[in-house]
């Protein structure tokens, strides 16, 4: 491999996550809060579970797909977003718990 062409790469790849940015998303009185974010390619949401009951993070969106399992109160589970688009997130315990997240450049 060309050594020009892996250190670009390299340096690109820092870029990125140098300026990614960390955000936390509510699970409280079954409903995510905020229920919109608009975050961009790179950023991590950690969505923290603050009721009394479990709750699920999962989206089937083919900008990126994932499912968290089940959790309990004080905990929170981690996704990186790594595709610009709409990915809509749900709870699988609550299925009328939605929220939407814009990923943009």
């Amino acid at each position: 491999m060309n050594m020009k062409f892996w250190l670009g790469a390299a340096c690109a790849a820092l870029t990125m996550n140098v300026f990614a940015a960390d955000y936390v998303v509510g699970q409280k009185n079954k409903a995510f809060s905020p229920v919109f974010i608009k975050i961009k390619v790179g950023d991590t949401i950690n969505f923290v579970n603050e009721d009394r009951f479990f709750h699920n993070v999962f989206s089937l969106s083919d900008v990126e797909s994932f499912d968290l399992g089940s959790y309990p109160l004080g905990q929170g589970r981690k996704v990186t977003f790594n595709k610009r688009g709409q990915v809509q997130v749900e709870c699988a315990i609550h299925p009328f718990m939605k929220m939407r997240v814009e990923v943009v450049n």
